[in-house]
């Protein structure tokens, strides 16, 4: 597939997008700064411009493609690029940079007649992250059904992004594919981050105690762009287990008191459920902070 990735040198695309070009597909990275792998073409966009997107969706890729009897289209677009969190830029510039942008992107995706979308968004679209002070979920584990009113503007900015994505599926039959992404963690910080957490469970309270392998990040994209026909969909996307060596039932007890637990859950499940995203597009983890650390607990 010939794929337009947009924010392919933030902290997940940096390593999605190169996994992506070494499963066949040739990808573009639309970012405001150069990705520079060897793998990845590299086009600097502005994406609150939105002349800018229309441009860069209708263009080439590389000089290659000058060979080629008419100029290509893109298959599907993966939409990471965002500012990544709160506290990064005032609140007002987070909100409006990641609502237009995503705007831009799916408007003209979806005129130019690309078929596949995939975006970013965010666990913290639940409200626990970034609250102020401590939120507890509604239920446990958490899946695609629980609400999403969050208070923060990164995560406001998420929710507007999948109700956007919903109305463009809805004017264009297209699939556009959400990830409800968990804390995304590279193979270095396991070593670095994660013995703090296994000593102290409560360091992992805002994310649901779970993470996300970008390893594993990048085999669901790849699920998604191989599955059709989904039309508009969310998934949590999260490693299998949790990223804390206490059990389940030591989390609820000490964490989730009085919080409706609604099934049995595994000694080491994730709270942050991935039933949805395992049956729809047969996404399976592969990774865990175990294979790096021993678990005190074992």
């Amino acid at each position: 597939m010939r794929i337009f990735f947009t924010g392919g040198s933030g902290k997940a695309g940096k390593h999605v997008a190169p996994f992506l070009a070494q499963q066949g597909h040739q990808v573009t990275n639309a970012d405001l700064v150069p990705l520079d792998h060897p793998d990845v073409a590299d086009l600097r966009v502005d994406l609150t411009d939105a002349g800018e997107v229309y441009s860069a969706l209708a263009g080439l890729a590389t000089f290659e493609e000058l060979d080629l009897p008419q100029k290509p289209t893109y298959d599907a677009v993966v939409h990471f690029a965002a500012i990544p969190a709160i506290l990064r830029q005032p609140d007002a510039a987070t909100y409006a940079t990641n609502t237009l942008s995503t705007y831009h992107v799916l408007e003209a995706t979806t005129r130019l007649g690309i078929r596949k979308v995939i975006f970013a968004s965010s666990e913290t679209t639940y409200g626990v992250c970034f609250a102020q002070g401590e939120r507890k979920p509604l239920y446990v584990p958490v899946d695609e059904e629980h609400p999403t009113v969050p208070e923060d503007s990164y995560a406001m900015s998420k929710v507007a992004g999948e109700v956007t994505a919903r109305s463009f599926h809805a004017r264009s039959g297209a699939d556009i594919y959400g990830l409800r992404i968990n804390n995304v963690i590279e193979p270095h910080e396991y070593a670095e981050l994660f013995p703090p957490f296994l000593e102290d469970p409560s360091l992992r309270r805002r994310n649901l105690f779970a993470y996300i392998d970008v390893r594993d990040l990048g085999q669901m994209v790849q699920r998604c762009l191989e599955t059709d026909g989904l039309g508009y969909e969310v998934f949590n996307v999260a490693n299998a287990d949790m990223s804390v060596a206490a059990t389940t039932s030591e989390v609820i007890d000490h964490f989730y008191d009085g919080v409706e637990v609604r099934r049995e859950m595994g000694r080491d499940e994730t709270f942050y459920a991935i039933d949805k995203a395992r049956e729809l597009v047969g996404f399976d983890p592969q990774h865990s902070w175990r294979d790096v650390l021993d678990d005190p607990r074992a």
